[in-house]
């Protein structure tokens, strides 16, 4: 306990120097947890475990994605099948067909140092409010969708967009060729969202979906308790893609119930290897509504409102 408090002092003291007590710090900390465990923490799973129980509901715990936080996607593949998508003649949103986590979770790698487990949290946007600045290559139909789907968070919530004036964390939503993707909740500094046109702005709900990532939503059909309600088909998921159906152990959905209809749930044959279905609604009711994009079902309004605290 001595050499802790000892440890600390000299952290305070090194802060007032980051230039190189930044490093030393790091260092300190890996020596604190050798202090208490022998084990070797290689991954960011392990990290994870280690980590103690998160209490603040400001808080979005990721750690549970372990190192799949940290993949390298493969850009250019996702931009392809973005570009040659079909609407009229698909089921499977675009926002299903990148490479990253879960096919549209991207956690930037160089924005916290990977074994210290911090990049495994994000946080929610204060008030509500989320700053944003948009890229000026869009096409004035796309400014359209984004414009309608902002408007809808202001209609039915308390959530905010506000234009960036100097803002230190805010969201930069760009047109790159690289698919749609976002990173979850508020990560710290500028963070990117991705909308690929016209692939990604066809429909207002995936402006919606990228967006509620933003906010700190997870996928719906990736709850705990979803095998109550749906039946995942591995036999029919492309092989590379199996980790995209993984369970989030500890979902938080404010008690609002499971949601065939929300625009974070994946499409019937999302991610198949063989265009049969890889996710099968139990209630066969639900079947055709899962994986819509026209816009907020009432329960993913809900969510919104009580995660934000809106009145």
């Amino acid at each position: 306990m001595f050499l802790k408090i000892v440890y600390l002092v000299i952290v305070i003291s090194l802060l007032s120097y980051p230039a190189f007590g930044l490093p030393l710090v790091s260092s300190i900390f890996k020596g604190l947890l050798n202090e208490e465990t022998e084990e070797e923490l290689n991954t960011a799973e392990e990290v994870a475990n280690k980590l103690p129980e998160i209490k603040d509901p400001d808080i979005i715990d990721l750690s549970f994605y372990g190192s799949s936080l940290y993949g390298k996607p493969d850009f250019d593949k996702t931009g392809n099948l973005v570009a040659i998508l079909k609407p009229n003649e698909t089921s499977v949103n675009p926002e299903e067909l990148g490479s990253y986590l879960e096919g549209d979770i991207l956690l930037p790698q160089n924005a916290v140092i990977l074994k210290n487990g911090l990049n495994s949290r994000a946080h929610r946007w204060p008030r509500g409010v989320v700053p944003y600045e948009i890229a000026e290559n869009f096409e004035i139909s796309d400014l359209h969708i984004i414009g309608f789907a902002m408007n809808e968070y202001h209609a039915k919530t308390c959530i905010r967009f506000k234009p960036r004036t100097n803002e230190r964390d805010y969201i930069s939503i760009v047109r790159g060729n690289s698919g749609c993707w976002s990173s979850v909740g508020r990560i710290g500094g500028k963070q990117q969202v991705n909308l690929q046109a016209p692939g990604c702005l066809k429909k207002p709900g995936t402006v919606l979906h990228e967006l509620m990532h933003v906010l700190g939503f997870m996928h719906e059909q990736n709850r705990k308790e979803r095998d109550s309600y749906v039946t995942i088909q591995f036999q029919n998921v492309q092989e590379n893609a199996v980790a995209n159906f993984q369970k989030a152990p500890n979902t938080i959905a404010f008690g609002v119930g499971y949601d065939y209809g929300s625009v974070m749930h994946y499409s019937p044959k999302a991610f198949s290897r063989n265009d049969q279905p890889t996710i099968v609604a139990k209630n066969p009711i639900h079947r055709n509504i899962m994986g819509q994009r026209d816009g907020f079902s009432s329960m993913d309004i809900e969510k919104l409102n009580r995660m934000y605290n809106c009145k």
